[in-house]
């Protein structure tokens, strides 16, 4: 069975910093960017973040970037997101998703709407409040 099983989330006051994780199972991820979403209570899911499958390239929204980061360890089958200076803007619950690409793309990514991606993790809440 294919899956993304994500991990990390939780309650944090604002300024702190929380990491999640994206483990893949029952394939692999080298030739699969992979994308960070968030959905707030009575908002749409938004893409927050991008990796490429090689971890050279990675994109940002424009309300996280400089906060957060994107990166990953194909050996382990795991994408990262370090989400540091968090907001009570920033509660949400986070997915993460996996698009295959190819080894031709291996430095390609983009903010893809969710439709485009291939494989999607059940999601992880992260809530910032004092």
């Amino acid at each position: 069975q294919y899956q993304l099983v994500e991990s990390g989330g939780g309650l944090v006051q604002p300024g702190e910093s929380l990491r999640l994780s994206c483990v893949a199972s029952g394939f692999s991820l080298d030739y699969y960017a992979i994308g960070w979403f968030r959905q707030a209570p009575g908002k749409d899911r938004e893409g927050i973040s991008c990796i490429s499958s090689s971890g050279r390239k990675s994109l940002y929204e424009n309300s996280v970037k400089g906060r957060f980061t994107s990166s990953r360890d194909n050996a382990k089958n795991t994408a990262y997101l370090q989400m540091d200076s968090l907001k009570s803007e920033d509660t949400a619950v986070y997915y993460c998703a996996a698009v295959v690409l190819g080894p031709t793309a291996e430095d390609k990514c983009g903010l893809y709407r969710w439709d485009e991606y291939d494989y999607y993790g059940q999601g992880t809440q992260v809530t910032v409040s004092s």
